[in-house]
């Protein structure tokens, strides 16, 4: 385990780098929108959904710097559902990573558009970013589509509707799982396969990463759901308890704490298994795995 943070720190400080120097200068006319996009892109975080776009090009055979842009843009998305989630039409949340959110800093209108303006950049830096890497426009032009979808109503912003109405009724186990799979899974599943597909995969190596994109999202989002009654606001940087206060279903909610455990556990198992055949070179996304199964953060 101690190899894979290495190698995942070593994503993040590439894929920080980047965000540097994609992102507008703090002081750029109109400052306050851009000291609002730096405040929240390196509020801090793993960077794993961008960790996974690289290491799936790379299980293509594709030098990690030529899909780096596309990495940098699935984590500005990642942070724009962040801003937004956090606001008192949403979640109301205060924290995030241990600091004040977005909009308790400086205000719901430039919070909001904050998220706006980072959903921008993203499609930008999948465009402008592919072609000066030197990729092909078709495999560019599929990423832009999968990724644009999988933020839409099928997805993020679906998963997000369905959550906020379902706030404080009963719903069934299947809508619960499509929530999940919509608000959280849609975006990990993009970020693999984006990766995949910019990177060169053959069909069926890129059928192996979807699956596990999948589950790896699904396992990630029960574990957050167990965080959020088992963790420590400390380590988390944000309150426990979120999802009862705000009348939020979740895998514990529904199935309790030890059924929610087994179905992290099969979810996990189920995305090796799905890597199984894609030998050495899919090492960090097997460990990536263990990462969430024990991860505490």
């Amino acid at each position: 385990m101690s190899d894979f943070l290495a190698l995942l720190a070593r994503k993040t400080a590439l894929v920080d780098e980047a965000l540097d120097a994609y992102l507008p200068p703090a002081d750029r006319h109109p400052a306050v929108i851009h000291e609002a996009l730096r405040y929240s892109v390196f509020a801090g975080g793993k960077r794993l959904r961008p960790a996974l776009t690289l290491a799936a090009a790379a299980v293509a055979g594709c030098p990690e710097q030529k899909v780096l842009p596309a990495a940098c843009a699935i984590e500005l998305i990642h942070t724009y559902s962040l801003i937004h989630d956090d606001l008192p039409a949403m979640d109301n949340d205060d924290l995030r990573r241990g600091k004040p959110t977005s909009h308790r800093v400086f205000g719901e209108a430039v919070a909001i558009l904050a998220g706006d303006a980072l959903f921008s950049l993203a499609f930008e830096l999948l465009t402008r970013g592919g072609r000066e890497a030197g990729l092909e426009a078709t495999r560019i032009l599929q990423v832009v589509e999968e990724i644009a979808a999988a933020c839409g109503t099928a997805g993020l912003i679906g998963g997000q509707v369905l959550d906020v109405q379902a706030a404080g009724r009963q719903i069934a186990p299947a809508e619960l799982e499509f929530i999940h799979r919509a608000k959280t899974g849609a975006l990990f599943r993009a970020a693999v396969r984006a990766g995949a597909i910019l990177g060169g995969a053959d069909p069926d190596t890129l059928r192996r990463l979807t699956v596990f994109g999948e589950y790896f999202g699904l396992a990630f989002q029960i574990t957050d759901d167990l965080l959020d009654v088992t963790g420590d606001a400390e380590t988390l940087g944000k309150p426990v308890g979120s999802d009862a206060r705000n009348h939020k279903h979740t895998y514990v909610s529904l199935f309790g704490e030890h059924e929610a455990r087994r179905r992290a556990r099969q979810a996990c198992a189920e995305a090796v298994e799905a890597l199984s055949g894609l030998g050495p070179a899919a090492r960090f996304l097997r460990h990536a795995v263990q990462f969430i199964a024990t991860r505490d953060f």
